[in-house]
C-alpha cells in the first residue's frame, strides 16, 4: 500500500514532515464551502454586486462571467462538492446557527453551574472528612497530651526543669568544663560553654559571656537578666540539699527549670495538636547550625497556619530513588520511602543531623560522566553563613542567580514560580526552617507524570574550597530555598549533571502540574498577543529563548540578548504613547546581572520619557542591573524564536483554594483529561503515519468535544493536546535519550471502535503535532468544531519502546477514553 507522505526532512533535533501537494489545473478551489455562513453570504453579495456593476458597463462581458461561474459551479457539484452560494439558504443557516449558539451557551452555563456545584459539594465533603479525622485524632490524643499542655505554671516549670536535667545529665562532661572555664568560650565545648555560663551566673561567679554571634546568646542574656547578673545570688537562689539522679542538687534543677520556664514564652512553644515542644532550642542549641526563622508573606502564613491546624493536608507520594531496568517501563524502586516528619523527629530525638543515604555528599550525586572542573566540598548552610534562612523577607523573581551549572531553564522556571505565592509554597512547603525543629533535613514537592512526590534531602550543598555555593543560589547569601530546591530537583533526576540542558516548560510542569505549549515565533501565530493576554488572565506562566548557536555556548548578541539561554516573561502591559498603544513585555534573564536587552524600551531608553511618572511607578520600573528589562511585543517577535506557555488546570486551582481558602479570581479555567499509555515493540509501537502498515497498532484515544468556546462566535472549541514521554531524564545516566514523538487527530465520521489501517489509508488527519521532536513533551493547540475524534500518539519510527502520558485541555466540556 503506498505511503501518502512521500518525503521527510531532518533538521538537527527534530524531524519535519511534509506532504507533496497534488495539483490540478481545473476546476479552481471551491470558495463557497465551510460553516462560516456570514463570510459566505458576504462573498455571494460581493459577487452579485460585481456582476451588477459589470452589467451596467458591459452586458456582454457580464453574461460571459455569469456563464463561467455557472459552469464552475456545475462542475464542482458534479465532482461531489457542495457549493453554498444561495443567499436565501445562507441567511436561513445563519439564523439557525445564531439560535444554536444561544442554546449552546445557555447549555454551557448550565453545565458549568452544575460542575461548580458538584466541585463545591466534593470540596465540602473533603473538608468535613478532614475535620472529622482531625477531631477523631484529637479525641485519641487529648487525654495524654493534656497532661503535657494544660498544666499550671509551676508544673510547666517542672517539666522544663526535667528536660533541662536530662540535657545536663547527657552532657555532664561539657558542663563541668564550662564551669571550670568560667562560662566563657573554650571551656567545655559549645553546649557546655552555654550551660556553664548560665550556671556560672546562677552561682554568682560571673555573667554569661557566650553570645555565640547572636545564636545562643539571646537566651543567655534573658536568663542572665532574670538572675540579676554577676555576684548576686539572683531571683531563684536556694533549693533543697538532697542529691538526685540528675547529677545536681534538687535546688539547682528546680532553679534551672524555673528560669527556662519563665523564658519559654519567647524561645519555646508547645504545638497544641501534637503536644511537642518546638522552638529555636531544637536547631540552634542541639546542633549550633541553625539560623533565623522564615520571613513569609501573607499567603505563606495562611498556608502554614492551615497545615499546622490540619485544615489542609496534601496527598503526596514519598519519593524513592529509582533503579534502572533493562526493559522499558517505570524505574524500579526497591528502597523504603522516607517520611520527612518522622525522620526529622527521629533526628531530633537522637540529636543528630540528617544525612541522606540516597543522595550522598560525594561525586556520584554531582555527575555521571563529566566531573566538575574544580574541587568540591559539601557544607551545610550554617557552615557557609552566620544566620542562614530558608526564605528571607519573602521571595521575588530577583532571588534566583545561576551558578556554574548549565540549568538556566530551571532558573527561569524558579523565577516564574516566585510570581505566585500559592504556586511557590506548593513546591517549597513553609513548615520547615533553620530554627524550629531544625535537624539538617528539608523537603520539596514536584509533579511527576500525574502525581506529586515529596523529595527529602539533607542540607549539605556543593561548594568551592573557598566556601561559596557552586550552583544555583539566591541573591541574598543568607537565603537557601533556591539552592536546596535545585538539590532536590537534582536528586529527583539522579545527579546535578542530569540537569544540564532542558526546556523551561519541563521545569514549569514539574513545579506546577500545568501543561506547556511551545511556539516557534518565526512562524507568526495568529492572535498570539491576545492569546498571551488571555494566558496572563488565567494564571499561565511564560518562558522564551533564542535558538542556540551549536558552536558557541550561550553566545551573547550585540542587542544584549543571549542565544540558547532561557528567559522568563514576568509581566505584560499595554501603554499609551504619542504614537499609539504599545504592548510591552517584562522579561528576566536568570543570570540577574547587567546582561540585558539594550534596544527600545530597555533600561533608561528614551521611550520611557513618553510615560508619566505615576504610571512608571505603578509598573514597578527599576533601572538596575538585575537582569530584568522591558521590550515591545514587536521587538519580542523579531528577536526571540521560542515561546513556552504553561497552562494551569482545574486541579491546580482547586488545590490553591484548599491551601488558602480563597478562590482564584481568574477567568474561565480549563477542563482536562489525562491517560497513561505505552509503546511496545510488535504490539503498540507502530510508528508515525509514514509507516501505514503498522500505524493502526498505536494506542488510540477517543475524544468527544460537546461545547464550543462561549467567548468566541465561530462555533469552535479551543483544544490543547500534549503527549509526554516518561522516565527518560531520570535514566539519562544509563544512556537513555528522548524519543522523537508526536500525534495525529482524526475525525471518526461515525466509526465505532478502533480505527483500522484501511481507514487511515483513506482519511487525512484533521490535526497533528507540528513535527516529531525528541523533547520530553510535544503539544499542539487547535480550533475544532464539536464532535467525536480519535487521537493517535506515536513515536516517529515503529518498534521504539517507551511510556507516555496523554493530556487534553479544552475550554468547554470533554469526554475521553482509550479505545
Amino acid at each position: 500500500m503506498e505511503n501518502l507522505l512521500t518525503s521527510a526532512e531532518f533538521a538537527f533535533t527534530k524531524t519535519k514532515l511534509s506532504v507533496q501537494d497534488q495539483k490540478s489545473s481545473y476546476p479552481k478551489r471551491n470558495l463557497f464551502k465551510g460553516r462560516d455562513y456570514g463570510r459566505l453570504l458576504k462573498k455571494v453579495e460581493s459577487r452579485e454586486e460585481m456582476l451588477t456593476q459589470l452589467r451596467n458597463k458591459d452586458a456582454s462581458k457580464a453574461e460571459d462571467v455569469a456563464t463561467k461561474i455557472a459552469w464552475e459551479k456545475a462542475f464542482q457539484m458534479a465532482t461531489g462538492l457542495k457549493v453554498k452560494d444561495n443567499p436565501q439558504l445562507l441567511m436561513k443557516s445563519l439564523k439557525r446557527k445564531a439560535t444554536e449558539k444561544v442554546k449552546r451557551k445557555n447549555k454551557w452555563i448550565s453545565r458549568k453551574q452544575a460542575l461548580d456545584e458538584k466541585m463545591e459539594r466534593k470540596r465540602q465533603i473533603k473538608q468535613n472528612n478532614l475535620m472529622n479525622r482531625a477531631a477523631a485524632s484529637k479525641r485519641k490524643k487529648i487525654p495524654r497530651k493534656k497532661r503535657q499542655i494544660e498544666v499550671k505554671p509551676d508544673e510547666f516549670n517542672g517539666l522544663i526543669g526535667n528536660i533541662a536535667g536530662n540535657l545536663i545529665k547527657d552532657n555532664a562532661g561539657q558542663i563541668i568544663g564550662g564551669l571550670f572555664g568560667g562560662g566563657s568560650k573554650g571551656g567545655g565545648g559549645d553546649f557546655g560553654n552555654m550551660i556553664g555560663g548560665l550556671i556560672g551566673g546562677i552561682a554568682g561567679g560571673g555573667k554569661s559571656k557566650d553570645k555565640r554571634d547572636g545564636k545562643s546568646g539571646g537566651i543567655n542574656d534573658i536568663i542572665g537578666g532574670l538572675i540579676g547578673g554577676g555576684g548576686d545570688r539572683g531571683k531563684y537562689a536556694g533549693g533543697g540539699a538532697n542529691v538526685n539522679n540528675k547529677f545536681l542538687t534538687g535546688g539547682v534543677c528546680d532553679l534551672i527549670g524555673n528560669l527556662i520556664g519563665e523564658a519559654a514564652h519567647r524561645f519555646l512553644g508547645v504545638n497544641p495538636h501534637t503536644g511537642k515542644i518546638i522552638g529555636a532550642i531544637a536547631g540552634n542549641v542541639l546542633f549550633n547550625l541553625g539560623g533565623k526563622d522564615n520571613k513569609l508573606g501573607t499567603i505563606g502564613k495562611i498556608i502554614l497556619d492551615n497545615i499546622i491546624s490540619g485544615k489542609f493536608h496534601r496527598d503526596v507520594d514519598p519519593f524513592v530513588k529509582p533503579e534502572p531496568v533493562p526493559t522499558p517501563g517505570p524505574p524500579i524502586r526497591r528502597k523504603e520511602p522516607v517520611n520527612f516528619y518522622d525522620e526529622r523527629d527521629r533526628c531530633l530525638q537522637e540529636k543528630r543531623l540528617y544525612e541522606d543515604p540516597d543522595f550522598t555528599a560525594n561525586t556520584q550525586s554531582l555527575f555521571f560522566s563529566r566531573p566538575p572542573t574544580e574541587r568540591v566540598q559539601w557544607l551545610r548552610p550554617g557552615e557557609i553563613v552566620k544566620d542562614p534562612q530558608l526564605i528571607c523577607e519573602g521571595h521575588s523573581r530577583f532571588d534566583v542567580i545561576q551558578g556554574k551549572l548549565g540549568d538556566c531553564w530551571l532558573m527561569a522556571a524558579a523565577a516564574n514560580l516566585t510570581l505566585r505565592d500559592e504556586l511557590f509554597y506548593r513546591v517549597v512547603p513553609p513548615d520547615q526552617s533553620f530554627t524550629e525543629n531544625y535537624a539538617g533535613i528539608f523537603h520539596f514537592q514536584f509533579w511527576q507524570y500525574g502525581r506529586w512526590v515529596d523529595v527529602v534531602i539533607d542540607d549539605r550543598l556543593p561548594c568551592s574550597m573557598d566556601g561559596e555555593l557552586l550552583y544555583m543560589h539566591s541573591r541574598d547569601l543568607n537565603e537557601f530555598w533556591s539552592a536546596l530546591l535545585e538539590k532536590a530537583y537534582a536528586k529527583l533526576h539522579g545527579s546535578y549533571e542530569a540537569l544540564k540542558g532542558g526546556t523551561t516548560s519541563e521545569a514549569l510542569e514539574d513545579m506546577t502540574g500545568g501543561l506547556t505549549e511551545f511556539y516557534d515565533l518565526q512562524e507568526r501565530t495568529e492572535n498570539l498577543m491576545q492569546m498571551m493576554v488571555r494566558g496572563f488572565e488565567m494564571g499561565s506562566l511564560f518562558g522564551c529563548s533564542i535558538e542556540a548557536d551549536p558552536h558557541v555556548w550561550e553566545a551573547k548578541l550585540p542587542n544584549g540578548l543571549v542565544k540558547g539561554h532561557a528567559y522568563s516573561i514576568t509581566g505584560m502591559r499595554i501603554v499609551s504613547t504619542t504614537y499609539g498603544n504599545v504592548p510591552l513585555l517584562r522579561i528576566r534573564n536568570p543570570w540577574g546581572n547587567e546582561q540585558e536587552w539594550n534596544g527600545p524600551w530597555s533600561d533608561n531608553s528614551k521611550e520611557w520619557n513618553q510615560l508619566p511618572a505615576d504610571l512608571k511607578k505603578d509598573m514597578g520600573l527599576n533601572f538596575a542591573h538585575d537582569g530584568e528589562f522591558w521590550m515591545s511585543f514587536d521587538d519580542f517577535i523579531r528577536n526571540f524564536e521560542k515561546l513556552e506557555i504553561c497552562n494551569l488546570g482545574p486541579d491546580v486551582m482547586e488545590e490553591i483554594y484548599e491551601m488558602t481558602g480563597v478562590k482564584p479570581t481568574l477567568g474561565n479555567t480549563w477542563a482536562t483529561n489525562s491517560h497513561d499509555g505505552s509503546w511496545r515493540a510488535g504490539q503498540t509501537a507502530g510508528g508515525c503515519r509514514n509507516y501505514l502498515r503498522t500505524f493502526a497498532m498505536n494506542p488510540q484515544y477517543r475524544m468527544r468535544l460537546s461545547d464550543s468556546d462561549p467567548n468566541d462566535n465561530d462555533n469552535l472549541c479551543t483544544v490543547v493536546i500534549a503527549v509526554m514521554q516518561k522516565y527518560r531524564r531520570e535514566l539519562k545516566h544509563t544512556g537513555i535519550e528522548n524519543l522523537a514523538i508526536g500525534f495525529a487527530v482524526y475525525e471518526t465520521n461515525g466509526t465505532a471502535g478502533k480505527l483500522s489501517t484501511e481507514y487511515f489509508a483513506n482519511t487525512k488527519s484533521c490535526a497533528r503535532s507540528p513535527a516529531f521532536i525528541n523533547l520530553r513533551e510535544i503539544t499542539g493547540r487547535f480550533r475544532m468544531p464539536p464532535g467525536d475524534y480519535v487521537i493517535v500518539p506515536s513515536t516517529y519510527e515503529p518498534g521504539q519502546e517507551g511510556d507516555f502520558m496523554l493530556r487534553i485541555l479544552t475550554n468547554g466540556f470533554i469526554e475521553s477514553s482509550e479505545i
